[in-house]
């Protein structure tokens, strides 16, 4: 299994059959250089996307009628993307993508696109290769972590936790703490504005035994 960070919120997943690009917003990124686009989406099989804000779907629909390739997401935001071959499902729901198994699961933020309503802003729990990545998606500290963490038991948090839009540095150490188990955190959405935590110092801090990994943009971490 490989993850590479695209920047700000957007991952791509390489694992089974699948390369599955997770919030790949590409364009207009400033954590992002558009000059590696290509090897960004090389290979990729899939989309997966969290809710319908610009700094995690602008330019995907387009990409993805580009390079032919399926978007799942919620169903209401699936809805209303054109041009692509678009999966919707809900909170509670599994797609197999690839042998990637994807569960929907939920967030706390808001979501929109185009200025409209896009149902509800969601996170994901992956199964692939014996392991389980939760993706909280963007979020603050919320109960539901509490039974994802007991039911799923994932080893692996790709936590937002910049602040400013979702949890904090400080609060995604608490939280990783009281719900979850992980073996392995790696912070997302930061470094992109100066809003947003530059470092991941305070969440390496409060997490002490767990190993907290800070990869650059498109620096592959083998898992």
């Amino acid at each position: 299994m490989k993850l590479t960070w695209l920047g700000h919120g957007g991952w791509k997943l390489e694992a089974e059959e699948a390369v599955i690009l997770i919030d790949p917003w590409l364009d207009g990124n400033p954590a992002f250089p558009a000059e590696r686009r290509d090897e960004a989406l090389a290979g990729a099989t899939h989309v997966l996307l969290t809710h319908g804000h610009d700094d995690h779907i602008a330019g995907v629909p387009e990409m993805a009628a580009e390079k032919s390739l399926p978007v799942f997401t919620m169903v209401e935001l699936a809805g209303q993307l054109e041009g692509v071959e678009a999966t919707g499902f809900n909170k509670g729901g599994t797609v197999d993508l690839g042998g990637v198994k994807a569960t929907m699961v939920p967030a706390s933020h808001s979501t929109s696109y185009n200025g409209g309503a896009a149902g509800a802003e969601v996170g994901y729990v992956l199964k692939a290769e014996g392991k389980c990545i939760y993706f909280s998606g963007d979020t603050g500290i919320m109960a539901d972590m509490e039974w994802i963490g007991a039911y799923f038991e994932p080893d692996i948090g790709i936590l937002s936790c910049g602040g400013f839009y979702t949890m904090d540095m400080e609060q995604a150490a608490w939280a990783a703490k009281r719900f979850f188990d992980f073996e392995i955190v790696i912070p997302s959405h930061y470094k992109t504005f100066p809003a947003l935590a530059q470092d991941a110092e305070v969440l390496k801090k409060g997490l002490k035994g767990v190993d907290v990994l800070e990869p650059g943009v498109l620096e592959a971490i083998e898992l």
